[in-house]
C-alpha cells in the first residue's frame, strides 16, 4: 500500500472490491460514523463488553481467542505397475552342462569357472576357512583401520564421537555483571559436558544482531542473551528461523519478553541452567517493513510490540539516564513530556483480507506479547505462539476520550478480568471505540505525515507507512524444564 499523501488524491484499494463497501475506490471513514469498522472480525478483546456473550455464557466457559489450522492435504502415490517390475534373473542348476577347464577348475554351460576344492588347498593339502588367515599386517602395524593422507602418510583419526554441543553468551556489559555471567555460564556448560562456551559484547554500534550471526556461523547450539529489550530484540532478529534456541536472562529494565513468558525474573542462574536441560517453546516473530521520508525503505523484527505515533513519541521523550536510573517508571515522564504536544494524526489502514479504513488516532500499536509493565495489560488475549498479532488503535477524543483508554488498560484489563463478577460487569457495559482492537497476519498503513516509530521499546526514527506481518513458530526460546506454557 503506498504512503497517503496530502493532496488529494484517491487511495488505492484492492483489485477485488469487497462488496458491502459504499465506494469501491475509498476508505471507510470511521471517525465521521462514530463505528467500529464492521467488516473487522470481533476480537475477543471487545467479546466481553456488551455486544459480547450473554452472563449466563460467562457462567459456562471463559471467554478464549482460538485460531483455527489448516489441514494439509494429504497425498497419494499410484503403485508400480507389474510391467515395471524387474525380473530375477533365470539361477543354473548345480552340475547341470558343468565341465573342466584346462586348469582343472570347473566351469558351467555360461562359461564361468567355479574354484575347484583340490586346486584350493595347493601347496599343503589343506582347506582354510576365512577365519583361519590372519590380517595382512607388518610387524610395525596394528589390524586398526587409519587415517592417510595424500600421500599415503599415516595422520591422527581424531575423535570419532559425536561433536560436544556449544553455547554462546551475547550480552549488554553496560546491564550485566560480565565477570560473574560468565562464569556462571562457563561453570555450568562444563558440569553439563558442554564445551567451552563462547562470549560476545554488543555496542552502541551492534546491538546484538551481528555478533549473533557470527555465534551462529560458528556452529553454535544454543545462544544466550542479556541485556533490555533493544538487545534481546536484536537478537531474536538475528534468530529467527535458524532453528538454534535462544535464552533469555533476565536483565536490563524492562525484560518485556520475559515477563510475557512468565519467566524467572530474579534468578539469572536458573535460566542459564535451562540452557543445559530445560525444554524449548516456538514463538512467532513479528516483521515491520518501514518507509521513510527520503524514500528508503528497512525491514526490523520485534518480538513484543511496536508502534507508530504517540507511544513511539513517548518513548523517545524518556530520559536515557532517569530509564537506567529508575527504570520503566521513567516512561511517565516520557509520557508527560509527548502528551502536551500529542495531537492526532489521519492515517489509512488496511487488515489482509479487509477493506480499507480512514482514521483520526493518536497510536496504531502491532503487538506479539499483550503484558506492560507494572502489572498492564493491554491486550489480554495475545499470544506468542497463536501466529497472528494483535492491533490496538488509540483513537481517544479530548480528555474523557483519554480517561476511556485508561479505564479500559488499567482497570477492565488489568483488573476486573480476572475475575467472575467482574466479567459480569463488563458485559453489561457498553462499548466504546477509543480503542478499537483487531487481530490478523498483519497491518499496512500510511500517514498524512512521518510520525515516530518504535520496536521493543527503542525508538526507530520516523517513517510514512509500516507494513507489518507476522513468522508463526520463528524463534525457538528456551524455558526451564516443567515450565507451564499455557496461556502463551
Amino acid at each position: 500500500m503506498a504512503a497517503a499523501s496530502g493532496s488529494g488524491e484517491d487511495l488505492p484499494s484492492d483489485d477485488a472490491p469487497v462488496a458491502d463497501a459504499p465506494v469501491a475506490d475509498a476508505p471507510v471513514d470511521d471517525v465521521a460514523t462514530g463505528e467500529i469498522p464492521t467488516d473487522l472480525a470481533p476480537h475477543p478483546a471487545d467479546a466481553i463488553y456488551a455486544d459480547g456473550p450473554s452472563t449466563s455464557e460467562l457462567d459456562l466457559a471463559e471467554v478464549t481467542a482460538e485460531g483455527t489450522d489448516a489441514a494439509a492435504p494429504a497425498s497419494a502415490e499410484a503403485p508400480a505397475s507389474a510391467a515395471q517390475a524387474s525380473q530375477a534373473p533365470a539361477s543354473v542348476a548345480p552340475g547341470a552342462g558343468e565341465g573342466k577347464g584346462p586348469d582343472g577348475e570347473t566351469r558351467t554351460k555360461e562359461g564361468q569357472s567355479r574354484p575347484d576344492p583340490e586346486s584350493a588347498a595347493a601347496p599343503d593339502e589343506v582347506i582354510r576357512e576365512p577365519g583361519d588367515v590372519g590380517s595382512d599386517t607388518t610387524d610395525d602395524d596394528g589390524g586398526e583401520a587409519r587415517r592417510v593422507g595424500p600421500g599415503g602418510e599415516t595422520r591422527p583419526m581424531g575423535s570419532t564421537g559425536r561433536p560436544t554441543p556449544k553455547a554462546a553468551l551475547v550480552y549488554n556489559p553496560i546491564k550485566v555483571d560480565a565477570d560473574a555471567l560468565r562464569a556462571t555460564v562457563t561453570r555450568l556448560a562444563s558440569e553439563a559436558g558442554w564445551s567451552e562456551p563462547l562470549f560476545y559484547e554488543t555496542t552502541v554500534d551492534d546491538l546484538g544482531d551481528d555478533v549473533t550471526r557470527q555465534a551462529l556461523d560458528e556452529g553454535v547450539n544454543t545462544v544466550l542473551v542479556a541485556g533490555g529489550d533493544g538487545t534481546v530484540r536484536a537478537v531474536s532478529e538475528a534468530m529467527s528461523g535458524s532453528g538454534v534456541p535462544m535464552a533469555i536472562v533476565p536483565s536490563g529494565t524492562g525484560n518485556l519478553l520475559a515477563r510475557n513468558l512468565k519467566l524467572p525474573l530474579t534468578e539469572p542462574d536458573a535460566m542459564v541452567r535451562a540452557v543445559f536441560d530445560g525444554d524449548t517453546l516456538a514463538m512467532d516473530v513479528g516483521w515491520t517493513e518501514l518507509a521513510r521520508p527520503d524514500g528508503t525503505t528497512a525491514e526490523h523484527a520485534f518480538v513484543v510490540m511496536g508502534g507508530i505515533g504517540l507511544d513511539a513519541a513517548m518513548i523517545a521523550n524518556t530520559s536515557p539516564q532517569l530509564k537506567k536510573t529508575v527504570g520503566w517508571v521513567a516512561y511517565v515522564d516520557g509520557a508527560a513530556r509527548a502528551l502536551p504536544s500529542a495531537k492526532p494524526f489521519r492515517v489509512v489502514y488496511e487488515l489482509p483480507g479487509h477493506r480499507l479504513h480512514s482514521s483520526r488516532v493518536q497510536s496504531v500499536l502491532f503487538a506479539n506479547c499483550g503484558k506492560l509493565p507494572a502489572g498492564l495489560d493491554l491486550i489480554p488475549e495475545a499470544s506468542v505462539a497463536d501466529g497472528a498479532l494483535d492491533i490496538v488503535i488509540f483513537q481517544p477524543k479530548g480528555i474523557f476520550g483519554w480517561l476511556f483508554v485508561w479505564r479500559r488498560v488499567a482497570w477492565d484489563n488489568s483488573f476486573l478480568r480476572r475475575f467472575r463478577a467482574g466479567r459480569r460487569v463488563l458485559s453489561l457495559r457498553t462499548k466504546d471505540n477509543a480503542v478499537v482492537y483487531s487481530r490478523g497476519a498483519g497491518i499496512e498503513l500510511a500517514a498524512h505525515e512521518a510520525q515516530p516509530v518504535q520496536l521493543d521499546g527503542d525508538e526507530f526514527g520516523e517513517a510514512l507507512s509500516v507494513k507489518t506481518r507476522v513468522e508463526p513458530s520463528a524463534l525457538l526460546v528456551v524455558v526451564p524444564r516443567g515450565h507451564t506454557t499455557d496461556g502463551l
